[in-house]
């Protein structure tokens, strides 16, 4: 481990919702190879640990149809990042894949594939899935129950665990006067037959220079924080604010503890947005700007679509709250962001809604500005979020952040070119990389 902490910086390339704003004519085609490239060459030039995509099984929907106005296009993850391998060299790859809609064997493969044609340079990040509004993609459709999915999750990566670890270090022969090409006896046979994995394998490739991909795991849940704690090397969570960051940090460890790992066992990296300015007055107008463009007029019609079931499209957004009642039954999962958990209760929501409209005057675009979350983003100038983030890093708060850009190329380059610069002048981030391998960058000790 290094003496002094060191902040670890990763970048999501998002793939769908609101968050990216597609409609700036500043941003890049968000499909194309050359942005992708573009982003993980500026990414390596500012020292960065990981490049990460996103991954979406099925688009998201406002009453049955696509939702057009998200940014919505990812490719396939695993094939992307091999391409970005042959014209990187030391950024990670890091690619969201679902345990509920893939095969741990031919995933754990891939992955491998991946982690060998970059030269020990791929992440996976572990999500599971339990709605069968995605599931129906697949012909499962509401196949796995709720409380089962970090079950599943749990057996798939054990397993995926097992099939990296099958071979031997010394298994292949280091020189053509061998006998053999695999020494005899030295790829294990990698069974498990539990009540949701099932398989028999023998597995096709050697480990990678870091040994087996890094590990990534969203655990805010408490299923997702045992999961976290039990298989992760570097977590994700929302708990960006100070307090909460901590209290999150101090039960991660306990529970690494609990499962007999060390508490430096996993790097906490919660995802982030930053807003730079050259004033803090500035950086507040460009974070508010954002705000409103992600919650724009016409998202804000399509936001109350979906709880009141029905065509809004001829309401004025700038004026009052639709005047019918809304369609019977709850909401369904087709948007992509209601959690089981709130996915019930919208008529006392919209009657609540209705009341604070009218108390306080407010429009469809207002109402939903006030009632949609605020995002928690990093707001100043380079040199204060520097110091917020420098503070993070040294009381271990965090071990770094998983940024989500707004605007692609411009606010990276932002980071990169101001931010970063700002971090290396207070000791908390590398001025240059010490390994080669994404588990070297994020100084792993396992």
């Amino acid at each position: 481990m290094s003496q002094q902490p060191k902040l670890h910086l990763g970048v999501f390339y998002t793939g769908v919702g609101p968050h990216y704003l597609w409609a700036d004519e500043s941003n890049a085609d968000h499909t194309a190879i050359e942005t992708y490239v573009s982003v993980a060459r500026t990414l390596e030039r500012g020292l960065f640990d990981a490049f990460f995509l996103g991954e979406g099984l099925r688009v998201r929907e406002n009453r049955g149809r696509v939702h057009s106005l998200d940014v919505a296009g990812r490719p396939d993850g695993i094939t992307q990042l091999s391409a970005l391998a042959a014209v990187t060299e030391r950024i990670g790859l890091v690619v969201t894949q679902n345990t509920t809609y893939n095969d741990p064997a031919d995933l754990a493969r891939r992955l491998s594939t991946l982690d060998i044609l970059s030269d020990g340079r791929a992440g996976w990040n572990i999500v599971t899935t339990d709605n069968a509004w995605t599931g129906a993609n697949f012909r499962h459709g509401g196949w796995l129950a709720h409380e089962l999915r970090y079950d599943r999750a749990g057996q798939f990566v054990e397993a995926a665990k097992a099939i990296w670890d099958s071979w031997d270090d010394d298994a292949i022969a280091d020189s053509a006067e061998a006998k053999a090409w695999a020494r005899p006896g030295s790829i294990a046979v990698v069974e498990r037959h539990t009540d949701l994995v099932d398989l028999a394998v023998t597995p096709t490739l050697p480990r990678s220079r870091q040994g087996r991909p890094v590990l990534f795991q969203a655990g805010d849940s408490p299923g997702g924080r045992d999961l976290a704690a039990r298989h992760a090397d570097v977590v994700f969570s929302a708990n960006t604010e100070y307090a909460k960051a901590l209290a999150y940090a101090e039960d991660l460890r306990t529970r690494l503890a609990g499962h007999g790992r060390p508490a430096d066992a996993v790097r906490i990296m919660p995802g982030a947005s930053v807003v730079l300015g050259d004033t803090p007055a500035e950086a507040a107008d460009r974070a508010e700007w954002v705000r409103t463009q992600q919650i724009n007029p016409q998202r804000a019609v399509a936001f109350l679509e979906q709880y009141w079931g029905k065509d809004l499209s001829g309401y004025d957004p700038h004026g009052p709250l639709p005047d019918i009642e809304p369609e019977d039954g709850e909401l369904d999962p087709s948007r992509g962001t209601i959690s089981i958990e709130h996915r019930t209760g919208k008529a006392e929501r919209i009657q609540a809604w209705r009341a604070l409209a009218a108390a306080e005057n407010l429009s469809i675009h207002q109402l939903v500005l006030r009632v949609q979350p605020r995002e928690r983003a990093f707001v100043g100038t380079p040199s204060q979020v520097a110091d917020e983030w420098a503070r993070y890093v040294r009381t271990r708060a965090v071990d770094g952040f998983n940024i989500s850009p707004h605007l692609v190329p411009s606010s990276l380059d932002d980071i990169v070119d101001k931010l970063v610069p700002e971090l290396q002048e207070r000791g908390v981030y590398r001025t240059a990389y010490e390994g080669a391998t994404l588990r070297e960058h994020l100084d792993l000790v396992n």
